[in-house]
């Protein structure tokens, strides 16, 4: 069916419009970002067969280009102003986790963490650095390992953390996995750079696993 036949209020940009973004499905959200269909389908229907076969909205954001590009209807300039619309999505944010008090945001900054590390496809390790009155100075990834560990040194963490002239840190890692249970070598590492930094009289606050769709956090487990 032509969208031209459809009634204002289900078209995607209209419906948008009059009842906010929160209104629609994933589906009509990526029928705005592609604009048009192909041949034999309207743009909701490309979108909905998009998703369908990417399994999830989540997949198709998160393959590489050369999987993005195989779907028919999708080319190397939809990957290019999908790639700038997540990016910019991160960068918000972090922007927004850095005007305020990472602690007093927890969920916030879970939802930071989770979109910079979630669907990484190998482990990375990130540092978030703190002033005293744990607003957010600066951030970075600081070690990436292959899919299944990174080589995490302590010293460097120091390096980083001093650099920074920071007070406090938060740490965080993803699974590739996707399961965000927390390994003993995930627990031994912490106590090693809460041991170092102590050392220079900075506190790591907390350490966050990330996963597919959870967040673990040391702190709210007890072990820091």
């Amino acid at each position: 069916m032509s969208l031209k036949r459809l009634p204002n209020e289900s078209l995607p940009r209209e419906k948008l419009l009059s009842h906010g973004p929160q209104s629609l499905t994933d589906a009509e959200l990526l029928a705005i970002f592609l604009r048009t269909g192909t041949q034999g389908m309207n743009v909701l229907q490309l979108a909905d067969h998009l998703i369908k076969d990417a399994g999830s909205l989540r997949g198709l954001f998160s393959a590489s280009q050369q999987e993005f590009c195989r779907h028919k209807g999708l080319g190397e300039a939809k990957y290019v102003q999908l790639q700038a619309v997540l990016e910019m999505t991160q960068r918000y944010l972090s922007e927004t986790l850095k005007r305020g008090d990472a602690l007093t945001s927890p969920q916030q900054t879970k939802l930071y963490l989770s979109s910079l590390l979630r669907d990484r496809h190998r482990e990375a390790f990130y540092v978030l650095y703190l002033d005293n009155q744990h607003r957010v100075i600066n951030d970075e990834i600081l070690f990436e390992g292959t899919i299944d560990a990174a080589s995490v040194y302590p010293r460097e963490v120091v390096k980083r953390a001093l650099d920074h002239n920071c007070a406090a840190v938060i740490l965080a890692h993803n699974h590739p996995s996707g399961i965000a249970e927390p390994s003993q070598a995930d627990r031994r590492i912490t106590r090693r750079i809460s041991d170092a930094l102590a050392l220079v009289d900075i506190r790591v606050l907390d350490h966050f696993v990330v996963g597919d769709g959870e967040e673990v956090s040391f702190a709210e487990r007890g072990w820091i």
